[in-house]
């Protein structure tokens, strides 16, 4: 009897789901398309524009899978087939850039994180790459401004939203969810982002568009 009291036990451990409790850190996201809008502006961008972005999990303190991931990021590159936003007619192709100080352990726990917390955009991954990465949040009067370097890969650099600069249509809100799930995060405008690798066949610079999230994520 006690020992069929422990295979259950045990099959109910095996079976039990990936954790990623206790992991906080800081979130950044850019599109080629206006986060922060008004529906005209957005309509007239659907399927125009939007379909590019660079997302990053930069970790300050916390364990995936038992695997410690203290300071260590990861960054998403996102090639979609319309605009981000919008429903998919069939996934989007993507690049992981894993942070280089990482073990072998801990690129499969960033690569798993990053899937769990973007599934929608990351389905399809064309290559996994090996970069150093920085984000640094700058202070600025709305927590908006911080600076993404992936290497030569990727950047990303965004600045706060002005209403006297930024308003155009007078009714802006932040139009599309953040592609990441669990991110607290505000909208920010975009002073530089570009994807310069060759994975996706494709490269982009874009600049001075409200088209970031900017904010944090603590799973407990």
């Amino acid at each position: 009897m006690k020992r069929g009291i422990i295979i259950v036990m045990l099959g109910l451990v095996l079976a039990a789901p990936v954790s990623a409790a206790g992991i906080s850190g800081q979130y950044v996201e850019a599109r080629t398309c206006d986060i922060w809008t008004g529906p005209c502006f957005a309509n007239a961008e659907t399927h125009l524009a939007g379909k590019h972005a660079v997302m990053a999990w930069s970790i300050d303190q916390g364990s995936y899978n038992g695997v410690p991931l203290d300071g260590l990021s990861i960054v998403a590159v996102v090639s979609a087939h319309t605009t981000i936003g919008i429903k998919q007619n069939k996934p989007a192709r993507s690049v992981l850039i894993v942070d280089e100080r990482a073990t072998d352990a801990q690129r499969e726990a960033l690569i798993e994180f990053a899937r769990q917390r973007a599934a929608d955009w990351l389905q399809n991954v064309v290559a996994i790459e090996s970069a150093p990465i920085k984000l640094e949040m700058c202070p600025c009067k709305n927590n908006s401004c911080a600076i993404l370097t992936a290497g030569k890969l990727a950047r990303v650099e965004t600045r706060c939203i002005y209403d006297h600069f930024d308003k155009v249509c007078g009714n802006e809100s932040a139009f599309y969810p953040p592609m990441s799930k669990q991110v607290k995060v505000k909208a920010a405008a975009v002073v530089d982002h570009r994807y310069k690798g060759k994975a996706l066949n494709e490269t982009w610079v874009d600049k001075e568009r409200t088209g970031a999230y900017i904010g944090s994520f603590d799973i407990r």
